[in-house]
């Protein structure tokens, strides 16, 4: 069903996993013809990949710390972004607000709130985010990537709706392609990546946990893994002591051509990295970053791990040893291995972006409209939760 022109607003933080799915998603309304703008902060006004058609509003973002002078002063900014937000809503006149998470998310959709005008959060990972979980209360609906998500009240879950983490199209492209051919003594390629700063843990570990392996396993190997720039000499010097092949750069711009080669993947466990391991079904040994806030990267891991399309590894006890064991495991049987690529492809959300654009659809209208607008929020969550789990019992038979 297409719907009038609308205008949209998207506030998200200034980093790369709040920005992406927001920059997904404006695109998307884009397509279908609206009006979309975008509130972050100063980093995320000057990120890569921002549509060229998407302006970027920036906002005071303050942070909520406990002392009180950095209180005082956050506070003092989120107020002023908020009057700087309801200024920019009295000329774009936004159907809705959609956040993202991240501080610089906070004073639009305290606007937004005090306006009046629908707010729906998307929550990336499986822990509710600080900001999301200040605003979660109020908000008309709350989109997730995930089915089980932590720190989400009881209270709150009738406006939940399931709807994935969008991923890159050239990613997406990747669902229909079968996982690559690989019989016993075919070559067994692996990534390695340690999110977008790379992870001295896993410059440390995996060459010599791969160099452990079986040697029928260890000959068959092909390594593409990206490092720091400060630690690719010492890793390059590792693989040839092992005489294991390796590609090693400081970043792959052709990551999704890299990925459709992959067996098997060795690294952290970032939302979008999750997200594009099961759009396109590929293993998994998760590593899950242990300052992650709220521990969510370990949280991102478990529906993985439980469908039998990863294994997870805490940082802890992320041995040379303990990564041999866990290759294996997956790893050691060509069938094995398909086996866990489908398990992981299974887990897939490949509507994420469509099923996010049909929410925010779902509120708010154009002026004119709201005077015939029916349906309350939480009716139009539910509507949409239905419509996203139809397509999931579709994506299953």
């Amino acid at each position: 069903m297409s719907h009038p022109s609308r205008h949209y607003v998207l506030a998200a933080g200034g980093t790369g996993g709040h920005l992406i799915p927001a920059f997904a998603l404006a695109v998307e309304l884009d397509r279908r013809g609206h009006h979309v703008a975008l509130v972050t902060d100063d980093r995320g006004a000057r990120i890569p990949g921002k549509p060229d058609f998407l302006p970027a509003h920036v906002l005071p973002a303050g942070r909520l710390g406990k002392n009180p002078l950095t209180l005082a002063r956050g506070l003092r900014a989120i107020w002023q972004g908020r009057a700087m937000a309801l200024r920019l809503f009295d000329s774009f006149e936004p159907s809705c607000v959609v956040g993202f998470g991240g501080y610089p998310a906070l004073p639009a959709l305290l606007a937004a709130q005090s306006a009046r005008i629908p707010t729906v959060i998307h929550e990336q990972n499986a822990v509710l985010g600080r900001v999301n979980r200040l605003l979660a209360r109020r908000v008309d609906a709350i989109a997730t990537a995930y089915a089980e998500i932590d720190r989400l009240h009881p209270k709150w879950t009738g406006k939940v709706v399931q709807v994935g983490n969008p991923v890159r199209a050239e990613v997406l492209a990747l669902r229909k392609e079968p996982f690559p051919a690989l019989d016993s003594d075919g070559l067994l390629r692996v990534l390695v990546t340690g999110g977008s700063q790379g992870a001295s843990i896993l410059a440390d570990v995996v060459p010599d946990g791969l160099a452990v392996l079986p040697p029928a396993l260890r000959h068959r190997l092909q390594v593409t893994q990206q490092c720091r720039p400060e630690d690719i000499e010492a890793v390059r010097a590792r693989y040839a002591a092992h005489q294991i092949p390796a590609e090693l750069g400081t970043y792959f711009e052709d990551m999704a051509t890299r990925l459709a080669e992959t067996h098997l993947f060795i690294g952290r466990a970032g939302a979008s990295t999750i997200a594009e391991l099961t759009v396109v079904g590929r293993p998994a040994i998760l590593v899950p970053l242990p300052i992650a806030t709220d521990d969510h990267q370990a949280a991102n891991a478990r529906e993985l791990v439980r469908a039998g399309g990863a294994r997870a590894i805490r940082q802890s006890g992320f041995t040379p040893k303990e990564l041999a064991k866990q290759v294996q495991a997956i790893a050691l049987d060509p069938d094995a291995l398909a086996n866990a690529a489908h398990a992981a492809w299974n887990c897939g959300l490949p509507n994420a972006v469509g099923d996010l654009a049909d929410l925010v659809e779902s509120f708010g209208g154009a002026p004119i409209m709201d005077v015939i607008r029916v349906g309350h929020p939480a009716q139009r969550a539910q509507g949409a939760a239905s419509t996203a789990a139809a397509r999931s019992q579709e994506r299953t038979q």
